[in-house]
């Protein structure tokens, strides 16, 4: 055991834990967030992600040694229910959850990545994202909120994917129901 001081969306946390524990356990046991999941434990679909040093890694394979001192962003770090970050927003708008298991993963991608090329194509953003499992079929929604928050939604890509959803046509129930999923308030 060993003290490991971690920055996890903007607070310092001191932890007494086995170096080689995954970043996951530390974030999901010891801070209670419950953005990351865990899903595979071999960082193969995405569900852990978070955001180090500017990047998308899974955390499920991270040593909690590895990220010492480091900025950790989870989703929780993005935004809350009452004021979510642009990108979790477009995913409510677009109603881009269904289960919401694999939301962290893919919002903490395409923000990392947008990050970094905030101007892709349709071709790099399925490129970034192919990492990332869903099971739900909501990639189209998905797409369109990944495009929404990069700011790339001209006519010709709102007819190749269709209307966007109005939020105003969510129910209330609805609209805290996908806010807490894309903040990763949900369970």
């Amino acid at each position: 055991m060993a003290a490991i001081t971690l920055n996890v969306n903007g607070r310092a946390h001191t932890v007494d834990a086995d170096p080689s524990t995954p970043l996951l356990y530390i974030l999901s046991d010891d801070l209670a967030l419950n953005g990351p999941k865990f899903g595979c434990g071999l960082g193969q679909c995405g569900a852990c992600t978070v955001i180090l040093r500017g990047r998308a890694v899974r955390s499920c394979v991270t040593p909690v040694s590895a990220v010492n001192g480091a900025e950790v962003t989870t989703l929780e770090g993005l935004g809350t229910i009452e004021r979510p970050h642009p990108i979790q927003q477009a995913f409510i708008d677009e109603q881009a959850a269904q289960c919401g298991f694999c939301l962290n993963g893919v919002i903490l991608t395409a923000k990392a990545f947008l990050d970094q090329n905030p101007k892709p194509s349709d071709a790099q953003i399925a490129q970034a994202l192919s990492t990332t499992l869903c099971r739900c079929f909501t990639h189209t929604r998905m797409l369109r909120a990944i495009k929404k928050y990069a700011g790339l939604r001209s006519p010709e890509t709102q007819a190749s994917f269709g209307p966007a959803s109005r939020p105003d046509e969510m129910g209330l129930a609805r609209r805290s129901a996908e806010g807490a999923k894309a903040t990763g308030r949900a369970l």
